[in-house]
């Protein structure tokens, strides 16, 4: 199997045990090189812990826009 429609195709056919296998295998993967600096970028002094607080901060002064593309009709 080397495409995901193929592996969606199979998991019907699995055993309850297999399944459960796939299940628990596919929710312990570990993070990858984006998920790590996703979370160092979280973090504090990080690029998109400033934006968090910048946008917090707009919130509560009232000024926060919505982002350009988004505006709710």
């Amino acid at each position: 199997m080397s495409t995901v429609a193929e592996i969606k195709a199979a998991i019907p056919s699995l055993t309850p045990a297999e399944r459960e296998d796939i299940s628990r295998y596919l929710h312990e993967w570990t993070d990858d090189d984006w998920d790590r600096q996703m979370a160092v970028d979280a973090e504090p002094g990080g690029k998109l812990h400033r934006l968090m607080e910048q946008a917090e901060a707009e919130a509560k002064a009232g000024t926060l826009r919505d982002f350009p593309g988004l505006e709710q009709e």
